[in-house]
């Protein structure tokens, strides 16, 4: 496997730049937190390191070094080998991933049977996360560990499970989709298609604009640094030795809460309701006199704001060029365009200036609506599948890394009343 032989000759190099810094290093102070910070969900405290992707509050996302617009092109494996390796694969080491995926893409009919049963107003993503789950006796780090594993052999059967899992996740999303809306029987893996399209197949919307858009999702939302919920939760599970099984579940009960995963679903209804309440496409004036009316009531515009960016998200811009090419004249993709033409300027009057650009969720489920999976609720099980990216390199890379297991210490209220009444 090129992958793992790639990992091989990388990770002793990474290695050894890390002890060094932390050899030299390890006594400088990166961050300090604040009070507020503290009772805040430690918001904007430097404690983590992910050298997988940054966001950037004045450029957005950056994988690798590489700015996810510049990266809009590449399939979803080609994501992955980045994410992992640190540079893009050539022809031979993309073709011998795809082969890995498609290899290990075969779903146990046990998953199927649990799905089966499952009731069907229960949630897509409690679906997935079942899924997951049930797999982990699949886990090779789990029954190599229990014989006995040197921590010098961490990599191997971690990148055995992650590939196994994120090659059989695609089929078990579209078949959640199947399953739950009444879509017909289980489309196979085909493979004769990379990962991307594979999944936009076995949904059933196979068109060739629909593949390009789902390998565009998958692409822009691969990463997000360490420190958001998902990933989070991730790395800490993962940093347990807990095996990639539990660690992306347990990560993923995280997106699907409505503060990270869902915020797309809020944004499409948002717009459709726009489109409804003005028969069509409103006029400027009416959607500024309306936006008004929203925020002068003490809501929000869903899609508005971000906890980092400054600058309007570059994965925003991504799926509007996308947008304008493929269904410009869509009603809920003008409502889109008109609001990211008058919704600044509003926030901006308001003294929100810092942060009145739009983020990737006021234009993802717009299209996904235009191209017909409708299903609100499930938006989120498509972030899932391209979140498992970055959240099984950065288990991958940690684990071999030796990363040791995340433990904060935790002060009480009193202990911060005593600590601030002597500043």
């Amino acid at each position: 496997m090129l992958l793992l032989k790639k990992l091989k000759e990388k990770i002793p190099l990474w290695k050894e730049e890390i002890k060094d810094i932390n050899l030299n290093y390890g006594d400088k102070v990166i961050s300090e937190c604040t009070v507020s910070q503290a009772y805040g969900g430690m918001r904007g405290v430097k404690s983590l390191v992910c050298d997988t992707s940054v966001v950037e509050p004045d450029k957005g996302l950056i994988v690798r070094e590489i700015p996810i617009i510049d990266l809009v092109d590449k399939l979803p494996e080609e994501i992955f080998h980045l994410l992992c390796i640190g540079e893009l694969p050539n022809e031979e080491e993309l073709k011998d991933l795809q082969k890995e995926l498609s290899n290990r893409s075969k779903v146990p009919s046990y998953v199927w049977n649990i799905l089966e049963l499952m009731p069907r107003d229960l949630h897509p993503m409690a679906m997935l996360n079942t899924a997951i789950l049930v797999m982990q006796k699949e886990s090779i780090f789990t029954k190599r560990y229990n014989e006995g594993l040197s921590k010098k052999d961490y990599l191997e059967p971690t990148l055995e499970d992650s590939l196994n899992l994120l090659a059989k996740l695609p089929s078990i999303a579209a078949g959640i989709y199947r399953i739950k809306f009444n879509r017909g029987g289980i489309i196979n893996y085909d493979p004769n298609l990379d990962w991307g399209a594979n999944y936009a197949k076995m949904l059933g919307i196979g068109s060739e604009n629909f593949i390009k858009l789902i390998r565009l999702y998958l692409v822009l939302h691969c990463d997000h640094e360490s420190g958001n919920v998902s990933q989070n939760v991730c790395n800490t599970v993962s940093s347990a030795l807990s095996d990639a099984y539990y660690a992306v579940s347990a990560g993923l009960n995280g997106l699907a809460g409505p503060l990270h995963g869902l915020a797309n679903q809020e944004c499409l209804r948002f717009i459709i309701n726009i489109k409804d309440k003005f028969e069509g496409v409103p006029d400027d004036e009416d959607l500024r006199k309306f936006c008004w009316d929203i925020l002068n009531s003490g809501r929000v515009v869903p899609g508005y704001g971000h906890a980092v960016l400054r600058v309007t998200d570059p994965r925003f811009t991504a799926f509007m060029n996308f947008g304008k090419e493929s269904c410009p004249d869509d009603d809920i993709f003008k409502v889109v365009e008109k609001l990211y033409g008058i919704v600044p300027n509003i926030l901006k009057e308001m003294g929100k200036a810092k942060n009145p650009w739009p983020n990737v969720d006021a234009a993802s489920g717009a299209l996904l609506y235009h191209f017909g999976l409708k299903e609100f609720e499930y938006y989120t099980v498509l972030f899932a599948v391209s979140r498992s990216m970055g959240m099984l390199s950065q288990i991958i890379l940690n684990r071999s890394f030796g990363a040791p297991i995340i433990r904060p210490k935790s002060v009480s209220t009193k202990w911060i009343k005593e600590f601030v009444s002597k500043v």
